[in-house]
């Protein structure tokens, strides 16, 4: 029975149902995670800490690679208590960002790599660079120098899985034959609109969807989601549209992607700038929410707001338009991979809050004329980004792919699509 390890700092999420997948296929298999991370059932797990007395480097550009380095390290030293313990893995799947794949081609030598390649740091048509607006610079030297992390782990590579074409797109040149676009996936089964859903807050309003729903979500309210855009169109909405509710999902700490600010919340910070403006009976933060809240909201939306910097693509995204939500969404590079303009979703330009309140309330006063883009959205993640029947096949092959090329047999027979 072949052996496959998975490596990722944090959650194995994007790993769990391809490990089910192998796991079905009789392989055995181990995980290594960070301090913070969970287990994959089925698969024992190791996970490495790193010594909090060393000490970190004054110097600002290098302390994410050396961070990285003693991540690596402490990763490459679980790696060898799993071999110590007998496992030795005939493929590892794991992900380069945070420097846990630096050294296992030390330890497994024998065995090919698939990397998650989810973006490669760039200082100009990039994050950094978007919104200037914000008025906090940052240091482009040290935003190249998190690469250094991911341009040594892709050395080793055998293929580097980048889950959209934008995201491949920032990945050097000198590593394009190992690129596969392949994303992780949406479990339609799951993932649909509930018809019955509703949703009650402290105050005892409940909606069930029979009056106009705007919705927005992020992990962390920040500006690289388009928090401060869609917060400064708020007030222009409420006032277009008095009927309408909004509904905001997410965490107000600072840990996000991008820029913090000193001492208070992106939150705290947009609250004191337009909050006086702001019927607060109408606008409903909802904290972190599971997943099954999470869809209970979208499936109340009218018209669900997503923005993004140039960066990673968000699965809230895939979710909402799985849910039948009509996307009202930045017009950037990573969303543009998904959505077309009046076809599947309306774009419109990312700094534009007036004109995104337009369209927000065009879609509250004239929700059926978006009906085709609603349907036409599930459709899309029915057809590029299905789970079982797009996704995981697709994974799966590159397995063989892999395998095969080192001459060791597939993990099973028979056709694949192409990737």
């Amino acid at each position: 029975m072949p052996n496959v390890l998975f490596v990722h700092n944090g959650s194995p999420g994007r790993f769990a149902s391809l490990a089910v997948a192998l796991k079905a296929r009789g392989w055995n298999g181990a995980l290594i995670n960070g301090p913070t991370g969970r287990n994959l059932p089925g698969f024992p797990t190791v996970s490495w800490r790193t010594d909090e007395s060393v000490a970190r480097s004054q110097h600002a550009v290098a302390r994410d690679t050396e961070t990285s380095l003693v991540s690596g390290r402490a990763a490459a030293a679980a790696a060898r208590r799993l071999k110590e313990e007998g496992f030795v893995p005939d493929l590892i799947i794991g992900h380069p960002a945070w420097g846990e794949m630096l050294f296992l081609d030390e330890i497994f030598p024998n065995a090919p790599q698939i990397q998650i390649g989810e973006l490669y740091y760039r200082t100009h048509d990039s994050d950094v660079d978007f919104d200037p607006g914000l008025g906090i610079p940052y240091d482009p030297l040290r935003t190249l120098a998190r690469n250094l992390t991911l341009a040594t782990s892709y050395a080793n590579a055998a293929r580097i899985v980048a889950p959209t074409p934008y995201q491949a797109s920032t990945i050097p040149k000198a590593f394009h034959q190992q690129i596969r676009i392949i994303h992780e996936g949406i479990d339609l089964d799951a993932t649909v609109r509930r018809k019955d859903a509703r949703i009650s807050f402290q105050s005892g309003l409940t909606l069930d969807g029979s009056t106009p729903v705007v919705t927005f979500i992020n992990r962390c309210f920040e500006p690289m989601r388009g928090f401060h855009i869609f917060m400064r169109a708020l007030p222009r909405l409420l006032e277009l549209v008095p009927e309408v509710h909004v509904i905001l999902v997410g965490g107000d700490r600072n840990g996000g992607y991008g820029p913090t600010l000193p001492g208070k919340t992106w939150r705290e910070a947009l609250m004191e700038e337009v909050g006086p403006r702001l019927d607060m009976e109408r606008v409903h933060f909802t904290g972190l929410l599971g997943y099954e809240d999470m869809l209970r909201v979208l499936s109340l939306s009218w018209a669900h707001v997503y923005m993004t910097y140039p960066f990673v693509l968000s699965w809230s995204l895939l979710d909402a338009m799985a849910c039948e939500c009509l996307l009202v969404a930045s017009d950037t590079a990573p969303v543009r991979d998904v959505i077309v303009d009046g076809v599947n979703g309306v774009l419109f330009d990312f700094f534009d809050h007036d004109g995104l309140a337009d369209r927000l309330a065009d879609a509250c006063r004239n929700p059926a004329a978006y009906a085709p883009l609603r349907q036409a959205a599930r459709q899309t993640v029915v057809d590029q980004y299905d789970r079982r029947n797009n996704c995981e096949p697709a994974w799966l092959a590159l397995v063989d792919e892999v395998m095969a090329e080192r001459g060791r047999p597939p993990c099973r027979s028979g056709e694949h699509r192409s990737l």
